[in-house]
């Protein structure tokens, strides 16, 4: 049995990575490839097409990019003609991916969308989209399963993956040595995302943040987890503009989170981990004026923080495009420091968000429904 996968970002890398290691699991003899990056490599994904530096979003950085994207999308619709697979894992990467399934569809290749559009937050009219392209929906929230299942698409809810990935491997002072983490300095983690261009805009007012917050709390410590996406020496040579030490880091991401008191970070699927993982977190984005102009007529929801959608209310702060400065930045860092009952009120709705995400198991459900769908087709 063939399986073909699409990401495009390190955080679908990491979620094909699991789903391949589940699927290898049910099916040892199974051969997967497609487009991935270095966590669906090391589950012995035969990545054709690497996606760092594919990152793109946006309407404006779209269009700036459609000649590389309409080649990157035929070198793939040929990949299908030459592999003839059972089934298409399309994860994320919303609208790149939805064109790519419509072509897998011409070809008879049955598609499975895992990380599908967030049709509940805009552009509902999208779901039935989807509906109609892809053979089955695997949803990660219960809201978006009620939806796409409106829409006419086949679901099933699987539960939110994270669940199964972010835990801790190490025990608490096993990481602190490892990081080298003094635990009574307070531990602030620079999360800026893992495009590059999310790095351009975010990481350099991250930095100018860091240097207010060590205005007023001198012994912070600072550290940044390299996405799969991103060189190290992108983000060094910005570090190295600015006065704050900050302390890269490339394994036991998840056991950081756990030490870290404070996360300043994109808006996305890292927000959600470092909410599982029990860190407050200052959420932060910025966007081309233009896209930010026109998604504040599309977007129906208040939050675009994953845990104040989760919740159903703003739990933690938010600074977007102007906002998103680092005076704003540094005096809600501080005041998370400073205020001890917000900061105990902030870890209380984490656990509630934790809680709404559901049951243990979404991989291995993900796995089981793409065999299905596989099978049925052969």
């Amino acid at each position: 049995m063939k399986i073909m996968f699409s990401v495009g970002e390190a955080s679908g890398d990491m979620h094909g990575a699991s789903v391949a290691n589940a699927l290898k699991l049910l099916q040892p003899d199974i051969e997967l490839f497609g487009m991935g990056s270095k966590a669906m490599r090391s589950a012995g994904v035969r990545v054709d097409y690497d996606i760092a530096g594919q990152g793109i979003m946006g309407l404006v950085e779209v269009v700036k990019n459609l000649g590389k994207l309409f080649e990157l999308r035929d070198n793939l619709a040929a990949l299908m003609d030459h592999e003839r697979p059972d089934a298409l894992v399309v994860i994320d990467y919303p609208d790149f991916n939805m064109r790519l399934a419509k072509i897998a569809k011409s070809k008879g290749i049955p598609v499975v969308s895992y990380i599908s559009p967030s049709a509940w937050a805009w552009r509902r009219g999208r779901a039935k989209g989807v509906a109609e392209t892809v053979d089955k929906v695997a949803a990660i929230f219960p809201f978006e399963a009620e939806i796409y299942r409106e829409a006419g698409a086949d679901v099933t809810f699987v539960g939110h993956p994270l669940l199964d990935i972010v835990k801790p491997a190490l025990a608490k002072e096993e990481a602190s040595q490892y990081f080298h983490v003094d635990p009574a300095k307070p531990v602030i983690l620079f999360m800026p995302g893992s495009r590059q261009q999310e790095i351009a805009k975010l990481l350099p007012v991250m930095l100018e943040a860091g240097q207010l917050i060590l205005k007023n709390i001198p012994d912070c410590q600072f550290y940044l987890p390299i996405a799969s996406t991103i060189s190290q020496e992108i983000l060094q040579n910005i570090i190295n503009n600015y006065q704050v030490p900050v302390t890269l880091t490339t394994e036991y991401t998840y056991d950081l989170m756990g030490l870290a008191d404070v996360a300043i970070a994109a808006s996305g699927t890292a927000t959600l981990e470092t909410s599982i993982m029990g860190a407050p977190t200052v959420i932060l984005y910025k966007m081309a004026p233009l896209t930010y102009f026109l998604g504040k007529f599309l977007v129906k929801i208040p939050d675009i923080g994953l845990p104040n959608i989760v919740a159903g209310r703003r739990i933690v702060p938010e600074l977007l495009q102007d906002d998103a400065n680092p005076q704003n930045i540094a005096d809600e860092t501080v005041k998370l420091f400073t205020d001890k009952q917000v900061y105990a009120r902030i870890k209380s709705d984490l656990a509630e968000v934790k809680a709404k995400l559901g049951q243990t198991g979404a991989v291995n459900r993900v796995a089981q429904v793409i065999l299905e769908v596989a099978e049925k087709k052969r």
